[in-house]
């Protein structure tokens, strides 16, 4: 018998939640396929099997909150039981079944997928996939959503892939009727990230004496640059040039000259860092998270974006590592993506600083004693005051604005 047993979790996680297990009693598993996922404060991974065989003992149920080292359950190593092989055998869907949803229901799931799924009770098997081999993907699901006889059994299990709703010629719903089709609520237990999430972030409201500053920034330079070396630079690199590149290397200068902001208040200590791991803010569907780019200090433009982008696509397909997400000494939050024009973000503990960059929008503005229309973006930086004095903490946001919109100012580390 081999025992399935939690895994180390990461630095100051010493405990989970089972979120999900993908093999039932009796299934044959094959060594290293994922057996069941965790959901821990930081993270959602997944536990694959030690060795092949029969998955003979489930120990430790969806839902349960199991601790490291702890048994999840238990494999029969060798030849598949007697209760596996005819549901193996029985395999090839009936004739009356649809085509579309053999192979959505046999490929294995992505965690984004999954957790849409689960969070809307949806069967898998009711979605037509349209990704290489049959795979559901995000968009196939959120289209299935879509339709009125997915939203009104979102509460209630979706129907079963026999028996597909069959659309009728009729005229167009009122939009009142359309309403009334939806539940009037949804109760969705909250995940164990989210929890994490608003915990922490109401943990900075309460011990830190959280203030923000405000400033804006001509993008003129910026947009120019792009657009001058934009094809050149993805050619020779294999990345879009974007603005976070750039905005990281300003906030980096700006932290060597103002070294507070990128420190921590430590019991009765001030620990100031001399590395630089700038957290970048990314919005997935399980709640915010803010990977970490590690030593950005000594990345150039490229490789910024690049890691950037790798991040971001670990961070949407649930595949961040709790070595991703610790040990950040400064964050960068970009709310402009959603069309935000401004906003006061919340520090990321136990960090003291973090900047808010917001939508680009043409404004008038006086230069040189004229008005004229320039692309500006406001900035924000909210800081914990206990250890950043406001001539600090406006310093810093007025050198990452001069960095902004002055780019070889960047180049020469002025």
């Amino acid at each position: 018998m081999i025992e399935i047993k939690v895994p180390a979790l990461g630095e100051s996680v010493s405990e989970a939640t089972v979120a999900k297990w993908m093999k039932q009693v009796g299934d044959a598993v094959a060594k290293d396929e994922p057996l069941c996922e965790l959901e821990t404060d930081k993270v959602t991974l997944e536990v694959n099997a030690p060795a092949a065989g029969t998955l003979q003992e489930i120990r430790a149920a969806e839902g349960a909150n199991v601790e490291i080292g702890q048994i999840l359950g238990v494999i029969a190593e060798g030849a598949v039981s007697a209760a596996a092989k005819p549901a193996a055998a029985a395999k090839p869907a009936p004739a009356a079944a649809p085509a579309a949803a053999a192979p959505a229901a046999a490929a294995p799931l992505s965690p984004a997928v999954r957790k849409l799924v689960a969070e809307n009770e949806l069967q898998p098997a009711a979605i037509p996939g349209t990704g290489k081999d049959g795979r559901l993907t995000k968009g196939d699901v959120l289209a299935f959503m879509e339709k009125p006889a997915a939203r009104s059994g979102m509460t209630q299990r979706a129907p079963e892939p026999a028996a597909p709703p069959a659309p009728a010629p009729e005229a167009p719903r009122a939009a009142g009727e359309a309403a009334a089709s939806q539940p009037r609520e949804q109760r969705v237990r909250m995940t164990r990230l989210r929890k994490r999430i608003a915990e922490r972030l109401k943990s900075a409201q309460n011990t830190a004496a959280m203030l923000t500053t405000f400033n804006e920034v001509d993008m003129s330079a910026i947009l120019k640059l792009r657009e001058q070396f934009k094809d050149g630079f993805e050619k020779k690199h294999g990345v879009r040039l974007g603005f976070m590149s750039f905005f990281v290397k300003a906030c980096i200068q700006a932290l060597k000259e103002i070294p507070a902001v990128n420190g921590e208040i430590d019991g009765d200590d001030l620990v100031y860092k001399n590395h630089y791991d700038i957290g970048v803010a990314v919005g997935t569907e399980q709640g915010l998270v803010v990977p970490v780019l590690r030593n950005a200090d000594r990345m150039g433009f490229a490789e910024i974006e690049k890691t950037i982008g790798d991040l971001g696509r670990k961070a949407r397909d649930g595949k961040l590592t709790i070595e991703d997400l610790t040990g950040g000494t400064f964050t960068i939050s970009n709310g402009g993506v959603y069309g935000s024009l401004m906003s006061t973000p919340i520090l990321n503990p136990p960090q003291s600083g973090i900047l808010g960059m917001h939508k680009t929008q043409p404004r008038p503005v006086a230069i040189d004693g004229k008005v004229e229309i320039r692309p500006m973006m406001y900035l924000a930086l909210s800081y914990d005051h206990r250890i950043i004095d406001g001539r600090e903490a406006v310093t810093f946001l007025v050198r990452v604005k001069e960095n902004i919109e002055d780019p070889q100012r960047l180049l020469l580390e002025m």
